[in-house]
């Protein structure tokens, strides 16, 4: 018996590993010292109240007899799906419940999708990229077409930007952008529809981090745009919407009419999720509906707007020092240029050694992304407002 051989084509998850081994190496050396970790990407406020008092009904329904579920319909509780369906229609684009899929989680969907598309494919990945996108593909043995991003372009490369003669069969776009918080407009996600479109490939949308737009001019669906249902899948999570990364629900989107090879592909997920799954668990998707009603909208909002807060007192230090930097503003990220022309994992070492402040060398997610660097606005405003004000001190000497 062979093993999947792709797998030894995956190099180490190295990123997160050397910011532990590092971390551990300097409290060692430091007994006692006050870290201030805005690297981490998971948030820090608990599951809001709507939430926690629909896990809480749910738990007790578990215990009544005439109230329990058992195995729920693999492709989530067609009242969720009607649930979220509406949350759609309510930015006025047309998605049925039975094209939503709910997951235990982006992550998941995303590695596996590429069922529904088969092995040695071709990926287009723009980099800096969420790496999971990459590893994916890699254990699947498909091509990797890397579409590097600068800040030339704002890191939101276009379909003009890709080399002669190389197509695709799958393209990656993360909007608003993990980890370079950089948001497409509707005028440059209308671009890459049509580029789909005319080279038949199937756009993978990941918006994850959707409820962090704030420009009304912004969209937060491929689905707005014109073209999508032919060439479109979205995936999408409330981790960072709603606190769920401990709790682990999302969902992803295919339209009934996205055809490929004469296969339909929406048909085909459902065949996937029937045989390889059980469902999402009843508990999680009670809490998952509370999300999307008004109690919930403003709650998990407040949280945003405590994440926002915190974006706001960073950058309020990078404007005032001159660095350059993108996101913050429409998502959960800040990615900045390493001031004095340092690398990645030398600013990062800085940082720690000076004033203690936590950030991800953006050399982790993809060459072109060393000489950067990636806070996260989900920490705790007390270290955040901390870390800003070192920030600032150290910068201004």
């Amino acid at each position: 018996m062979i093993p999947n051989e792709n797998y030894k084509n995956l190099k180490d998850s190295y990123l997160f590993y050397n910011i532990s081994c590092k971390i551990n190496d300097y409290l060692a050396a430091h007994k006692g010292a006050r870290l201030y970790r805005m690297g981490i990407g998971d948030v820090s406020l608990p599951l809001c109240d709507a939430v926690i008092k629909a896990l809480h009904e749910a738990v007790d329904d578990q215990s009544k007899k005439e109230k329990f579920h058992g195995y729920m319909p693999e492709c989530g509780d067609p009242e969720l799906r009607r649930t979220i369906s509406e949350y759609y229609r309510s930015r006025n684009t047309d998605i049925s419940a039975d094209e939503v899929f709910v997951s235990s989680g982006a992550s998941d969907e995303l590695g596996d999708i590429m069922d529904i598309f088969g092995n040695y494919k071709t990926a287009m990945i723009m980099e800096p990229a969420y790496p999971a996108y990459v590893d994916a593909n890699i254990m699947t043995g498909n091509e990797i077409i890397r579409l590097s991003a600068g800040k030339e372009n704002g890191f939101l490369p276009m379909p003009n930007e890709i080399p002669d003669g190389r197509t695709a069969d799958i393209i990656y776009i993360c909007s608003p952008n993990n980890p370079t918080g950089a948001v497409f407009t509707r005028e440059q996600l209308k671009s890459w529809v049509d580029y789909a479109n005319k080279i038949d490939a199937v756009i993978i949308f990941d918006a994850a981090y959707e409820a962090f737009i704030e420009d009304d001019t912004l969209p937060h669906s491929i689905f707005e745009i014109e073209g999508t249902r032919d060439c479109a899948i979205e995936i999408c999570s409330l981790s960072k919407t709603a606190g769920f990364t401990g709790t682990r629900c999302g969902y992803t989107v295919i339209p009934r009419t996205l055809y490929r090879g004469g296969m339909n592909m929406h048909d085909m997920w459902v065949r996937n999720r029937t045989t390889k799954t059980n469902g999402v668990s009843y508990i999680i998707q009670k809490g998952a509906a509370a999300v999307f009603t008004p109690e919930g909208q403003e709650q998990i909002h407040k949280n945003i707007d405590v994440y926002k807060k915190n974006a706001a007192m960073l950058t309020e230090a990078f404007d005032k020092l001159g660095i350059w930097y993108c996101g913050g503003k429409n998502a959960p990220y800040i990615w900045l240029k390493c001031p004095n022309d340092m690398g990645s994992w030398e600013f990062f070492d800085y940082l720690l050694e000076k004033i203690q402040v936590i950030g991800t060398p953006g050399a982790g997610f993809g060459s072109c992304g060393e000489g950067y660097f990636r806070f996260s606005t989900f920490g705790s405003p007390d270290d955040t407002r901390e870390a800003a004000k070192r920030i600032l001190e150290l910068f201004s000497k």
